[in-house]
């Protein structure tokens, strides 16, 4: 390993920032010549450029050094150059990777050999100075484990306790799964459970008394020499063997052992053997998922949340086709990280916490580092496929399952999730907290209506919605009535001074998609506030100036919200069209007799019940309602005389 050794301490890990002098540079004051249009711009200082511009073309890694020579980034590199000028060519879509760059002051940087001794390194480094900005692992914890121990009686048990004279196996990454092997194990074999340090002297002398586990013969009893050494090292060979994942040979001798027994008319051993038998049978069935694959198998599967600032990362090794272990990573992304590298730091942290060293390794793709003597395996079809599936599931089940539990403790993480997803979705630039929807009704052009329903972080605000009844629009002009509404609605929120929604969203696809565009140019709102149009058929979903049409993932939450906007608006409008049209087909030819007004009308309906019955009263009892004059002009119009007088309504 080559040192950089005007910039860096010759040992970067004892760097602690106590014992560094001022040719290290650590925890000490660091004067910074970036100007404030600099930090901007993601541009670095003079200084700071010219050190970037004498970086080697080699792998390495490099640190970030705020104002204060703390350490608050470590990265590796297979090109030191090209890696760190990237962070300052740019303005970043991240915005935490943008108040990375701000804080930068200076850099150090170590040379190594290849992209596995960076890779190391930097773990390292980033276990020893724990920079802020850095990759976090969340799962930082001891799994459990199960253990033979090596004693004339061995015993085998469950802990998270490293170092014992055992031979350990795992480990497991649920203690559930753990527990269902000890189970299995307990139930096939008569192995004690007992801390006492058994040795023939002590059994000889009768020192230790039998257990409960004796009498209900779940133990042999060895404490006592009712089973010798010989005979219990058979069983403990056989539990070695069901922990190595060798389960599919220990079912065979069973089988044959039941058979035999059978054979010899043994029937009552038989059907204990057969217990035994069923019982890692049912643990095969669960554990087997390539039964023709004999290979031992080490996949890395990779899921990644749709805010992209959560990664996990599945490890699950495989004996025969059944898993062995299954372990997952959570990462949390600070700077950008890509899923390449992610997989990277997971296969090192595993070989590194689990004393693993790996010869051939299952993964959905290539990460970012060619490990020594490793190769890899992307598979497109077949039992590695199958595997990797496996593995990515478990990967998606942790994922979804800690998103669960931060929403329940957190709701806005979900509200918030919900946002950005459907800001990337759409194309949009803000968060489309606020949402519009129209959609116009009506029935062979009559008693045409239209509908907006308001979303508010993704829930229906009904106390915003809105009926309009068309005015301007003459028959069934859908078109025309899109764009009288929009008019009408967003003219008198701006007059008013109320805040335009972050996105407009009107049923019926590029037709109205057009007509509402030319309503958006008309009032200078196009570009300020987002416009699309979903067409009901196939779920498509067009943008202004665009005739391609974009189709969002049907699992997607973005088109979930989309859907529920737009069936909502049909429901909301469905509704006021029936409304209107029932009262119409009430009192439709009243409203064509002038001189009757709306509280004329409420009166004649609410004591006659129908305009027929309204018909059929005489003179005297329709004056008795609305007055004689009137009742005169009803009577003329019912009967088709011209009234002496016109009454003003």
């Amino acid at each position: 390993m080559e040192e950089n050794k005007s910039e860096t301490p010759r040992n970067p890990l004892a760097a602690t920032g106590r014992d560094i002098d001022e040719t290290g540079g650590f925890n000490l004051e660091i004067k910074s010549d970036r100007t404030p249009d600099d930090i901007r711009a993601n541009r670095p200082g003079e200084k700071l450029r010219g050190k970037i511009l004498s970086l080697p073309d080699s792998p390495g890694v490099y640190m970030y050094l705020d104002r204060n020579g703390t350490v608050i980034y470590v990265g590796k590199a297979k090109n030191l150059k090209r890696r760190v000028s990237s962070y300052f060519n740019r303005i970043h879509d991240i915005r935490r990777t943008n108040l990375l760059v701000r804080s930068i002051v200076d850099m150090r940087f170590i040379v190594v050999h290849t992209e596995e001794d960076a890779l190391h390194l930097e773990n390292a480094m980033i276990k020893e100075y724990q920079p802020r900005y850095n990759v976090l692992l969340k799962d930082d914890k001891s799994y459990p484990w199960i253990v033979v121990t090596k004693e004339d009686f061995p015993r085998v048990f469950m802990t998270r306790e490293r170092g014992l004279d055992a031979k350990y196996y795992g480990p497991y990454s649920k203690e559930q799964s753990a527990r269902v092997v000890l189970q299995l194990i307990r139930d096939i074999f008569p192995l004690r459970s007992c801390r006492h340090s058994l040795d023939e002297k002590g059994i000889a002398r009768g020192k230790y008394s039998l257990c409960l586990d004796y009498h209900i013969k779940k133990c042999g009893g060895p404490c006592r020499g009712f089973i010798n050494r010989e005979q219990y090292g058979e069983y403990v060979a056989r539990v070695n063997t069901i922990l190595r994942g060798d389960t599919l040979e220990l079912e065979r001798h069973l089988l044959d052992e039941m058979e035999n027994l059978s054979a010899q008319w043994k029937f009552e051993q038989a059907q204990e053997v057969k217990e035994k038998y069923e019982a890692v049978r049912n643990y095969n069935a669960k554990s087997v998922i390539a039964r023709t694959d004999t290979s031992d198998r080490d996949i890395f599967s990779f899921v990644g949340n749709e805010l992209g600032d959560i990664a996990v990362v599945n490890f699950m090794h495989m004996h025969r086709g059944a898993v062995t272990q299954s372990i997952n990573l959570e990462y949390r992304r600070c700077a950008g990280e890509s899923r390449e590298e992610l997989l990277s730091m997971a296969i090192a942290e595993v070989g590194r916490r689990f004393e693993r060293t790996f010869a051939e390794i299952v993964v959905p793709f290539l990460p970012d580092v060619d490990f020594e003597k490793v190769r890899f395996v992307v598979p497109q079809r077949g039992d590695m496929k199958k595997m990797l599936d496996v593995a990515t599931k478990n990967a998606a089940q942790y994922l979804k399952d800690r998103e669960k539990q931060a929403e329940a403790l957190d709701p806005e993480r979900g509200v918030e999730k919900l946002m950005e997803t459907m800001r990337r979705d759409f194309r949009l630039n803000v968060q489309p907290r606020h949402i519009e929807c129209f959609d116009n009704s009506n029935i062979q052009g009559t008693n045409p209506v239209a509908s907006c329903v308001v979303f508010r972080n993704g829930k229906p605000s009904k106390k915003d919605y809105r009926h309009f009844n068309i005015k301007t629009v003459v028959g069934a002009d859908d078109f025309a009535s899109m764009k009288e509404v929009l008019h009408r609605r967003y003219t008198r929120m701006m007059a008013e001074g109320e805040q335009l929604p972050d996105m407009v969203v009107v049923d019926g696809g590029k037709g109205q998609l057009s007509a509402a565009v030319e309503a958006f140019d008309e009032m200078g709102i196009r570009g300020v506030v987002a416009l699309v149009g979903i067409a009901k058929r196939l779920e498509e979903i067009y943008f202004p100036g665009d005739s391609l049409p974009l189709y969002i993932d049907k699992t997607s939450p973005s088109l979930r919200v989309i859907q529920a906007l737009r069936d909502e608006a049909h429901r909301f409008g469905i509704t006021h069209h029936r409304d209107r049209r029932s009262k119409g087909q009430t009192v439709s030819e009243l409203d064509s007799v002038k001189g009757i007004g709306p509280v004329s009308r409420k009166a004649l309906m609410q004591r006659f019940r129908s305009v027929k019955r309204l018909k059929e009263a005489s003179e005297e009892e329709i004056a008795a309602v609305v007055g004689q004059a009137k009742a005169a002009l009803l009577k003329a119009h019912f009967g088709g005389a011209t009234p002496d007088a016109e009454i003003k309504k």
